[in-house]
């Protein structure tokens, strides 16, 4: 697996140098010949292919992005291959230790893991916490099931077997995903718990979200949990999440946005699940660009340094931020960005800071 991530990124980074063009960052400084080349994250990736491109076409500095997963975005900052990593789930104090150097987190948006399935004729479907549990440990097999038909007394549900559909990578989605049903569940938190790659009670996998949003597009009796984008892209069925309050929540900006309504942390490592908003989407959180904080390594230019932070600055504007909904995303709120901007600040090369 290694090696063939490490050929996927060196494709990707041979394609950034040939294609790399003179430009000038927004700073007004020179990084000539300056390409960045990113991976990580599939959950966002509607929301990056968008601004990044944006970016390039405004400023001729090419962005190559792979959606690889959350693990591999981080595996491929350790291994120093890319400028910078994605990932929707926040390094751990133990995983930070385990890297070569100090690394960062910068916010870049907020976005929904919703329950997603494929019941034809199907088209409202509330799941409270009891029956996440059941459904995803494997106890409620069938969609004829009492519990079901309790919850949903105005549905018709048929008799056909439950498939559950998970990730098969590394993934921060999962990280999501489990770290509120870990928050909901006992039973899931003692036998499962939470992490981007997880020992399932039931279920088939499928690589990225993509993989996971097409196998249960494509078979009927099918749940899973996917970013919400693609489960909007492709059309798929969502279910409506019981949250902390005892509402039933679609996704949606508004309430992805209420969220992230609390306090954040400096250092913005947060997790948004089960919000205590009564108005929030209860499997909300944030996605995350990892970098070093400091920039002067392997043989790093300072023109490559500033490049990559002088891009990461454009990335939480109000100009990127507004294009988020436009694929589904919330955007930041302010106190995010505030801490966002000082965390960039703080990005040095040889010591001395590259953003004033």
């Amino acid at each position: 697996m290694k090696t063939i991530l490490s050929f996927v990124l060196a494709v990707f980074l041979l394609s950034s140098c040939q294609n790399s063009p003179n430009a000038t960052n927004k700073a007004g400084e020179s990084s000539k010949k300056v390409s960045l080349t990113a991976a990580g994250a599939t959950f966002p990736m509607p929301y990056y292919n968008l601004v990044f491109k944006n970016y390039t076409t405004e400023t001729d500095v090419l962005v190559t992005y792979g959606g690889i997963g959350s693990g591999g975005g981080i595996r491929s900052l350790k291994d120093k291959v890319v400028d910078f990593g994605a990932t929707d789930a926040y390094l751990s104090d133990e995983k930070l230790a385990e890297m070569p150097a100090d690394v960062v987190h910068i916010p870049t948006c907020l976005g929904a893991v919703v329950i997603a399935y494929n019941l034809p004729g199907v088209e409202e479907l509330k799941l409270s916490n009891e029956l996440l549990e059941k459904i995803f440990m494997g106890e409620i097999s069938n969609w004829n099931n009492a519990a079901l038909k309790s919850n949903n007394p105005d549905v018709k549900f048929p008799n056909k077997e439950i498939t559950f559909v998970h990730r098969s990578d590394g993934s921060g989605t999962t990280y999501i995903f489990s770290d509120y049903m870990t928050k909901i569940s006992t039973k899931w938190a003692e036998i499962v718990g939470t992490g981007k790659s997880l020992k399932w009670p039931v279920g088939m996998g499928a690589k990225g979200n993509p993989g996971v949003a097409g196998t249960i597009s494509q078979t009927e009796g099918s749940i899973g949990y996917i970013g919400s984008e693609f489960a909007f892209a492709q059309r798929i069925q969502t279910a409506k999440v019981q949250n902390s309050s005892g509402a039933y929540i679609v996704p949606s900006i508004e309430s992805i946005s209420a969220a992230a309504q609390g306090d954040i942390p400096d250092d913005t490592r947060i997790e948004l699940t089960n919000s205590s908003d009564p108005a929030s989407y209860p499997i909300s959180g944030f996605t995350w660009i990892i970098l070093y904080k400091e920039q002067a390594y392997d043989g790093r230019s300072e023109a490559q340094a500033l490049g990559t932070v002088t891009f990461l600055d454009w990335l939480i504007s109000e100009e990127a931020q507004g294009d988020a909904s436009k694929v589904n995303y919330a955007p930041l709120p302010p106190l995010a960005v505030e801490k966002a901007k000082a965390i960039l600040k703080s990005v040095t090369f040889n010591g001395k800071a590259l953003l004033k």
